[in-house]
């Protein structure tokens, strides 16, 4: 879906968290980032993404590693989200889908015979130049720190 690939320069995002904290691609200079945009809060697959990667969070701060996840759902319900599956890393609130746009991750998607526009469930590994090292459109979300972190 996306256009973007190994080897771009990531979108200069801006975003505003669970907590209406603002993230950009600026703030991450010198570590790496990955920003992880999955479709729903607190539904079955978004859920275990999620906690997988908050399960392995701990080897992604050993390796420089910041997380960013990134819904169109609300600040509010991003809190109780984040909350309720005590997440370590900042969920960005993006109703308006300027950073869904930016990254290209919104378009037609196919669920039981009907089909809608969403969020591709795609993960980006960003540099510590602010360049893209990994585009994952295939995620399992049960091993998705695996995928992730497959350098280690």
């Amino acid at each position: 879906m996306t256009t973007l690939n190994k080897g771009d320069k990531a979108p200069d995002f801006k975003g505003i968290d669970q907590d209406g904290k603002q993230h950009t691609l600026a703030d991450y200079a010198g570590k790496k980032l990955v920003v992880y945009f999955y479709p729903k809060a607190d539904t079955p697959g978004c859920t275990a993404e999620a906690c997988n990667i908050r399960d392995n969070y701990h080897r992604f701060i050993a390796q420089n590693y910041e997380v960013l996840g990134v819904s169109a759902d609300s600040q509010k319900k991003l809190q109780k989200f984040k909350e309720k599956y005590e997440l370590p890393f900042p969920l960005l609130s993006d109703e308006d889908k300027s950073v869904i746009n930016a990254f290209g991750v919104w378009g037609p998607k196919k669920f039981m015979g009907r089909v809608f526009d969403g969020i591709h469930r795609t993960t980006f590994v960003i540099d510590e130049k602010g360049i893209i090292d990994e585009v994952i459109t295939a995620v399992k979300t049960k091993e998705h720190s695996d995928q992730i972190l497959k350098q280690e």
